[in-house]
């Protein structure tokens, strides 16, 4: 499959659209030109061409009025139109996780290319590197001199690095997946609702947060004992829906299983979070100590 992009200074949108194509079609003929005549021969077109159009493998949000934008208002760059129209495919059908990488990568690079702001700092002149940041450092310095052909190797390059993060991102979503529906069951068979029991550690704070709105700890078996976790008033705050006894925080070891008389108490974080045990016997007393106290 012959693929077009426009030469010269690339961007994560055109970048992130071929490595997405890659993934989704396999091996690419990329050409990189203006010229009508090669951009109409090509069997898709990315960031070029003035239209947008799936069926045509046409993806390019440059033409009057643009391409479109997501219900939330940010408008499609070349990166989301390859992932719209295959996105679900590469996925392997999950629409849920082609949506949260939609939502985690595809439109933070599509609001950088068509000036959008998505994010503000509140520490001066501080910016986060975004992965739109990488891929533009890759570009030759405004002083440095380079023919066609060492410019497509830097696009080449780009393409490569934006790969391997596509293919991180989509094993982590389905890793995600996985974790959905064995959290879901662990909610479905918990004895206590305020107890979330799961058979190892994993990705769970969204999903108890959403599915299980009585859930106060989440237990889980570690590499040298059991673990206990608070949930979170929202996934992503530090703020939790029960916090550990104060009288807990920051002790470990035979301090902490003094003061909860629980034999193989570990540590409970400052923070009133986490706390540890070496059994699994250990850890549901802390539970059961931490549901009957009153938290403070």
């Amino acid at each position: 499959m012959q693929v077009v992009t426009h030469p010269g200074n690339f961007h994560a949108d055109d970048v992130f659209a071929i490595a997405a194509l890659r993934l989704a079609v396999g091996p690419l003929e990329l050409v990189r030109s203006r010229d009508e005549a090669v951009v109409a021969a090509a069997d898709v077109r990315v960031d070029v061409g003035g239209r947008s159009d799936p069926a045509t493998g046409d993806f390019d949000h440059h033409q009057r009025g643009g391409a479109g934008e997501r219900p939330n208002g940010i408008r499609y760059a070349s990166f989301g139109l390859v992932w719209r129209a295959h996105g679900v495919a590469l996925a392997g059908g999950d629409e849920e996780a082609a949506a949260s990488i939609d939502e985690r990568l595809v439109q933070g690079v599509d609001a950088n290319d068509t000036g959008q702001t998505i994010v503000r700092s509140e520490v001066g002149d501080v910016r986060p590197m975004t992965v739109s940041g990488v891929v533009a450092a890759m570009n030759p310095a405004w002083d440095e001199e380079l023919d066609d052909a060492a410019q497509d190797a830097r696009f080449a390059q780009a393409v490569d690095v934006a790969e391997g993060i596509l293919e991180r991102e989509l094993a982590g979503a389905a890793a995600f997946g996985r974790a959905r529906r064995l959290v879901r069951d662990a909610i479905a068979r918990a004895q206590d609702p305020r107890i979330v029991e799961l058979d190892r550690n994993m990705p769970w704070r969204e999903l108890v947060v959403a599915g299980a709105p009585g859930a106060l700890y989440v237990v889980y078996p570690k590499s040298d004992g059991w673990g206990m976790q608070a949930v979170p008033v929202k996934a992503g705050d530090f703020a939790n829906r029960r916090d550990l006894p104060a009288a807990w925080a920051g002790l470990s070891d035979d301090a902490l299983a003094e003061a909860t008389g629980v034999p193989g108490a570990m540590f409970c974080h400052p923070a009133r979070f986490y706390v540890s045990a070496r059994t699994r016997e250990a850890i549901m007393a802390l539970a059961t100590l931490a549901l009957d106290g009153d938290g403070a």
